[in-house]
């Protein structure tokens, strides 16, 4: 896998995160310390997600060897309509809370990373360099969450909706690929 697919990855997966920082930064104005805060423990779980993912996608690797291409291009797909649902929601659906709560950051934290536990196993079926693509995940969902908090921060009204819609498309995208390759299509 490219650095570039990896990259697409990590925007897609981000994109959750950069949802949830716009909406905190419309709602309330966040010191440089919480979005801070809120970045480390984004990108921190993102990352560890996805390695916990990879390990267990690399374990069922011989096991599934044959059909892998499906289950990484499944597994993204899902995740990608997922998230083109979710953007389709109305504001009014999703819930006001405080980021600066510990409890409050560390449920996020694991709920925005869900999919990237996901994106983990089908990476571990899948030639990848797990320690590059854990640090460049974490990295880009770290800032991300810190341009989403400042976004929202400066605009009455965000589309964050559009981002997770278009890293829903990327991670489509990329399974597709993913699969196409594997049946020497592409």
């Amino acid at each position: 896998m490219t650095f570039l697919e990896i990259f697409l990855i990590a925007i897609g997966l981000s994109m959750d995160c950069f949802a949830v920082s716009v909406s905190f930064g419309t709602s309330r104005r966040l010191l440089w310390k919480d979005l801070f805060r809120m970045g480390l423990f984004f990108g921190f779980f993102q990352g560890m997600m996805t390695l916990a993912g990879w390990w267990v996608g690399d374990t069922l690797k011989p096991l599934i060897e044959s059909f892998d291409h499906w289950v990484a291009f499944s597994i993204l797909s899902i995740i990608g309509i997922r998230m083109i649902i979710e953007s389709f929601k109305h504001e009014h659906e999703r819930k006001s809370v405080d980021i600066r709560k510990f409890t409050i950051l560390l449920t996020l934290s694991v709920a925005t990373s869900i999919d990237a536990l996901m994106t983990g196993v089908s990476l571990g079926f899948i030639r990848v360099n797990i320690i590059e693509s854990v640090i460049l995940i974490s990295s880009i969902t770290f800032i991300v969450t810190l341009i989403g908090g400042k976004v929202g921060e400066k605009a009455t009204f965000i589309p964050a909706r559009r981002a997770e819609l278009i890293g829903g498309i990327v991670l489509i995208m990329i399974g597709a690929k993913i699969l196409l390759e594997h049946m020497s299509i592409i």
